[in-house]
This record gives structure tokens, sequence and C-alpha cells, in this order.
């Protein structure tokens, strides 16, 4: 969860007096940083997995679980028990925006040796372990993307109400202040996004229209001053607030590049992969009670962080503010940063010219000038006190205070001030997995495609306007199956004999128009004769031309056995999975709504698959075993 800085944050009105300072420096500081390492050379693959957490109590007596806002007091102990006792213990815990949530990730990042590979479920086992250890009896950890009944009367333990009244953060119908994470970062964050942009924020998802729905469902709502009942949309599920979004877990995955160049064409490349990836991991179908028509969190995160204005969103004529946005600061990447990717950037970029000419003076590139300048049109939206003058030449705090509330689904992060860290590219849309197989399948299956990226100089390259297609096709329900996704057709730059079935353009005339087409997940990642390799089989291909142990290899086409199985739609992804149990519930009646006991039942069945203790073949496959090493010995699924 980017910078978090201590001390006392200021108030909106504060901040706002200072964003001008905040912006200014925050680029000097990047210039600084630029100049210091831009031609840092060499730097070794390393890399490593982000894992969101919800911390769950069940009521096995009154079949409830609720959400327990103990986050704060399991991270304390669990840094006091590891990496304040060892620098190198093998995990590390951070806290997250909800009180019921913490994120874990490796103490070490992860090597460049194919051998990495082998330990990477062995660490997330550890993680769940170790929090597990911790926990209270009927406590549970537990990596669900969205909490089916998050924001309905007493999903948290202690029961809280909501706070709609002028002094809460967020003024929510639904969600408690109590359930944001104590540190003043979080709850500024959410009463300061609200400030700016004039009113509360407004997620409508739409309603799945299942036998028994009513139609229209239109909702009332005790306590509304009027706000909610203007906002909220027929038959869609409101929210209103940062919680909403914020609130929900995922899976992330940061990898060092050896250069600059390296990381901009990685942060190139893996853009198109991001709503398919996204697609493939879908898990969140459920919100505030309802059964919704989507299947990913990405558009209601995208909503509950939105501060832009009325003007900024184009609904009045701009007078208090310099530009119309046409993007929540949560959302997909708005223009490439290599040069192989200029010709694809035909969405018009909204920047700060003033920064980028500023950018461009000094020495900086038009590509990065313009990104930096895009994702400067943004204010801070939290400073604190102690933050305001630093020591530019040192110090990145402003910069980062930008950087790391621009939310999107590739993040490009230079290195920090005066350390040994290099260039580094962030892979963000994933949603998280049950279990510790499956999260670990998605992030070997991204690790190992940077690798065949930058091996066999692959091109996933295509304009962004049809990226921003596909990110919403990807939302969708059940888009793995029933979606269809612009994707490139010939993604070896002049042909590569290694990779099967791919080659150059027919007589190398390929038009822009020709360069893409519709494809399917499954053609996507599986391939199809005369259509597409696939990425399966060229990462298959790659495995096959390096020198990778037994023991590994296993593990890797475990792993790749998954991903290929979940795009076939053989096996199901998770969203599809709560949506079969829900609807085979004996308490089910086909309107839509899901209980506190249906929610019990569907929680509990969750970690007993992620603890192993139940078999779920639709998403794992018949006979799955958790991975074990012993010799060149693996087992399968």
């Amino acid at each position: 969860m980017g910078l978090l800085s201590q001390g006392s944050p200021l108030s909106w009105e504060e901040t706002q007096r200072h964003a001008e300072h905040v912006r200014r420096h925050g680029i000097l500081q990047f210039l600084h940083i630029y100049r210091a390492v831009a031609e840092r050379q060499k730097d070794v693959l390393k890399w490593g997995d982000e894992v969101e957490y919800m911390l769950v109590a069940f009521d096995h007596e009154h079949k409830k679980v609720r959400l327990s806002l103990t986050g704060e007091e399991v991270l304390y102990t669990l840094q006091e028990k590891g990496e304040r006792v060892n620098p190198n213990h093998p995990t590390l815990w951070r806290p997250e925006y909800g009180s019921y949530m913490i994120e874990g990730t490796p103490g070490q990042p992860y090597g460049g040796t194919m051998s990495e590979f082998n330990t990477v479920q062995d660490n997330m086992r550890k993680r769940r372990q170790e929090a597990a250890s911790v926990l209270k009896e009927d406590e549970a950890l537990c990596t669900v993307t969205s909490f089916p009944r998050l924001g309905c009367p007493g999903f948290t333990l202690p029961e809280c109400e909501p706070t709609p009244v002028e002094g809460g953060a967020s003024k929510s119908l639904f969600f408690p202040d109590e359930a944001i994470n104590k540190h003043p970062r979080f709850s500024t964050l959410t009463r300061n996004i609200r400030h700016r942009r004039g009113e509360k924020v407004v997620i409508n998802v739409p309603i799945f229209k299942d036998k028994n729905t009513p139609s229209p469902l239109i909702e009332t709502f005790p306590k509304d001053d009027g706000e909610a009942a203007k906002a909220a949309k027929p038959d869609h599920i409101y929210m209103d607030a940062m919680g909403f979004g914020m609130g929900n877990c995922c899976l992330q995955v940061t990898f060092q590049a050896c250069s600059i160049s390296e990381a901009r064409c990685l942060y190139d490349q893996l853009a198109p992969i991001c709503p398919i990836v996204m697609a493939l991991s879908a898990a969140a179908p459920f919100y505030r009670g309802y059964v919704s028509d989507i299947d990913c969190r990405w558009g209601v995160i995208s909503a509950s962080v939105d501060d832009r204005t009325r003007e900024e969103r184009g609904l009045e004529p701009l007078k208090n503010n310099h530009y119309r946005i046409s993007k929540s600061r949560y959302d997909s990447i708005d223009s490439y940063l290599s040069e192989c990717g200029e010709k694809y950037n035909d969405i018009d970029l909204t920047i700060d010219k003033e920064i980028y000419e500023h950018l461009v003076k000094e020495g900086i590139d038009h590509l990065l000038a313009q990104h930096i300048a895009h994702l400067f049109i943004r204010d801070p939206l939290t400073l604190f006190e102690e933050k305001i003058h630093l020591d530019d030449a040192n110090e990145s705090d402003h910069f980062e205070n930008i950087q790391s509330t621009n939310w999107q689904t590739m993040r490009f992060k230079p290195p920090p001030p005066n350390s040994d860290i290099g260039w580094r590219v962030e892979f963000r849309p994933m949603e998280v997995q049950l279990t510790d197989f499956e999260n670990s399948a998605y992030v070997v299956f991204v690790v190992l495609l940077t690798r065949v990226i930058l091996s066999y100089k692959l091109d996933f390259l295509i304009p962004l306007s049809k990226v921003d297609e596909n990110m919403k096709v990807a939302q969708k329900r059940d888009a793995v199956r029933q979606g269809m996704f612009y994707f490139r057709k010939d993604i070896c730059k002049g042909g590569n004999a290694v990779v099967d079935g791919c080659g150059p353009a027919q007589n190398g005339k390929e038009t822009d128009a020709e360069e893409y087409t519709l494809m399917s997940i499954d053609t996507i990642i599986n391939g199809k004769d005369g259509v597409f390799p696939g990425l399966i089989p060229i990462l298959n291909s790659y495995l096959e031309n390096m020198e990778v142990d037994v023991d590994t290899r296993c593990t890797i086409l475990n792993y790749l056995k998954l991903i290929k199985k979940r795009a076939s739609g053989e096996l199901m992804t998770v969203a599809r999975w709560m949506r079969e149990f829900i609807a085979n519930h004996p308490d089910y009646k086909q309107d839509s709504v899901i209980t506190d006991e249906m929610n019990y039942s569907l929680i509990r069945k969750c970690n007993q698959i992620a603890q192993e203790k139940a078999e779920c073949p639709e998403l794992l496959g018949v006979g799955f075993k958790k991975i074990k090493h012993s010799g060149n010995k693996t087992s399968s699924f």
C-alpha cells in the first residue's frame, strides 16, 4: 500500500495549499534520481510478490462469519516475532487499508535462477501458517478478493455502526470508520478523496438478474440525506466509500530490470497482458450482500478512489480546476514508455505542460516526460506536517506522494535515492486466489512471461484504446469463456524460429489495423492452429530450451497446467466457482441476495480449501495435492 509516512496528517485545505510545493519538489526529486541512475546497467533480475489477506472470525453456533478488526494487533505481533528479531526472516508483513487486512511478502526478493520458482509456494504457505499461528480460536486468514457481505449490517467483529454524519472519514451509510486501518494515512486518504471530489464517491455495480431478483431493483437507504438516493442506479448495487474498493484483496508482482530501458520495455509489453490475466484470475462476483453481474473488483476500486471533481469529470464547465480528466487515478495506463510503443499511444493524454517542458529541458525524453507529467496532473491526497520540507537530493517522499496514489495496471518505479535497488516494474491487475498453489501459479506465470518477452523479444503491443476496451470486457461475468479480446497476431518481431507458429507478417506489409484481432482467452493462452501460437506453448518452448532441473520443471509445468485449464474453461475461475456455490446453496432463493448463513458456508469452504482440508476439483483439478519437494520428485494434479 504505497508510501506510509509517519507524522501529523494535514487537513484537506492545508494539503491543497501545499499541492504545488509537493508537485514542484516531487519533480526535482525525480530528476535527482534520474541523473544518478539513468545509466545504471546490469542489475540482476529480482522479483517478489505481494499477497493481501483478510482476517475473519467464524461464529459456528449462529452460522455467521465476520471481518475481524484485529489487523493492527496481528501485524504488530507478526513483526515482533519476525523481522524485528531477525532481519533475514523469510516473511515480511505490512498494513493494508482495512483494519481486517494485512499484506505479506517474501522476506527477501527472489533471484534470477529458475530454481527460485520452487520456493514460491513454500513461502506463501509459511506466510499463511505464520499469521494463522497468532490468531484466536475460530479466526482465520483468508485470501478472498471481496468479502461478500462487506458493508452489510454487522459485517465486522466487533460490530460497528457506520458514521454517515459529518466528521466521519468516509460518511458512508454502510462502511464504518472502525474498519479503516488506524494508520493516519488511510483515514486521511478516505477523507481527502471525499473533500477533493466535493461529495462521496459513487460506486454502482450491475446486479445479476436471477429468476426472483426484483426488476427493477430499487433500494432505499435509512439515514440517507438524499445523496444516496440521487447517486444509486436502478438494478445496481450502490456503494459509497473507499473501503468497498481498497478493502478488497489482490495479488501483485514487482520485477527489478537490469536497466531503465528494460524496465520501460517490460512496462509496455505487460500492459496488454493486464486485462487477460485479470479475467483469468477473476475472483470477485459479490458486493454488499448481492450477486453482481461482474467478476472482477477493478471498476469498483477505481470508483472507490475517484477524487475527480464534477468539473474534471466533464459534468460542469472548467472554472476552479485545470483539466478534464478521463479516468480515475486508479485505472489502466494511458501511455507506453518505449519507442516501440509510441505509435500505439492513441489515447488523448492530459499532461501538466509546465512540468513536461521542465522535464524535457532537463534532458528527459518525450515519452518518459509525458508519463511523469500525466501522473502529476493529480493532487497529493495526504501530506504530513513533518514531511513538507525535504532534502530533494536525498529524499523522494514528494515524488512518491503522487506516484504511489496513481494506482494503475502497471507501475514504473524509479530506484529509491541512495539505494542498491534498480529500476522496477509492478504488475497490478491480478485478483487474489483462494490457495497458495493458485497464487503461486499466477505469479510464476507472469514472471516466466517476462523472461520470455526479453529472451524472445516478443511484442504484445496494440493501441492502448484497445487495451482499455479489453479492460472493460475482462471484468464482465465469465469473461474467460465468453469474452473476446483484442490481441496482437504476430508477437515475434520479424519472426522467431524458436517459437513454433510465430512468424513475420506476410510480405512484411501488415498494416496497423491488421496487426491485432479479437481472440478468446483460450486462444491467447493455449493457442489455436493458424490463428495464434498461444502463451503457454511459448513458455513450454522456452522451458525446453533452458537447462532446468527436473524438480523445477515439474513445479512450473504444474503451475502452467492450472493456467491452461482455467483459460480453456476446464477448471473454473474463483468467481465462477463462488457463483455456483451460492446458486446451489439450499438457502438461496434465486433473488441475488447472499444471507449471513450463505456467506458463512462460502467463506468456511474457502478456508477449508486454502488450508488443504478440502479438495476442490472444479478449481484445482482432480486429486490435486500440494507441491512437495523431495529429490527430483514433484507431485502433480
